[in-house]
């Protein structure tokens, strides 16, 4: 799954931000790109087509960490939450290499999140991956609301696999970088199984 430029000497390495509309996955992005050093990051580059008029994607090369020598490139991007984008959605999970779903906190929008979670595993498989194959993690976003779900109902219903998961509110940066710190470690794992 990921690209090695032995020119460059780097690991190349995909993580996508998905989940629901409105659920935060351009925050994190924006927050991330911000508070990284302007000489550690690439641009960030906003794509629309004439149908889609929201977010098509982000993209973010983080340069961290080293494997035998080579140094590994993050590139972060996010995909559209309305499902009727999914075959831009589609598209991006190609070739994966990690995985941060984004959930949004607020009762009324927990129906959305299962909805996003289960196209997220349809499109996998359509790949031929395997959710439990691809390293993934849940952030739990926007838990600043005063009508959140409790996060024991979160778990239950969205980490049935027990994936590392972690409270956020992207708008104020909490919880956005320990995303993914969690998401870049469990990727760094799987480089280093098969390196």
């Amino acid at each position: 799954m990921s690209f090695i430029n032995y020119s460059a000497r780097e690991i190349n390495c995909k993580i996508v931000y998905y989940g629901p509309g409105l659920c935060g996955k351009t925050t994190n992005l924006t927050h991330i790109y911000k508070k990284t050093r302007p000489e550690s990051r690439g641009k960030m580059i906003s794509l629309a087509t004439e149908t889609e008029r929201t977010l098509f994607f982000d993209f973010l090369p983080l340069a961290l960490g080293e494997i035998r020598g080579f140094k590994t490139r993050f590139h972060l991007y996010t995909v559209p939450g309305q499902i009727f984008y999914d075959a831009s959605r589609k598209l991006i999970l190609k070739g994966v290499d990690g995985i941060v779903f984004v959930a949004d906190s607020q009762v009324e929008r927990m129906d959305a999140n299962i909805e996003s979670f289960e196209n997220m595993k349809e499109n996998l498989e359509e790949h031929g991956y395997s959710i439990d194959k691809v390293p993934y993690v849940i952030q739990y976003n926007k838990r600043d609301i005063p009508n959140c779900v409790p996060i024991a109902e979160l778990k239950k219903i969205l980490n049935v696999d027990g994936v590392p998961d972690f409270e956020a509110v992207a708008t104020e940066g909490i919880g956005v970088f320990e995303t993914l710190k969690g998401i870049v470690k469990l990727v760094l794992l799987e480089l280093k199984k098969g390196a």
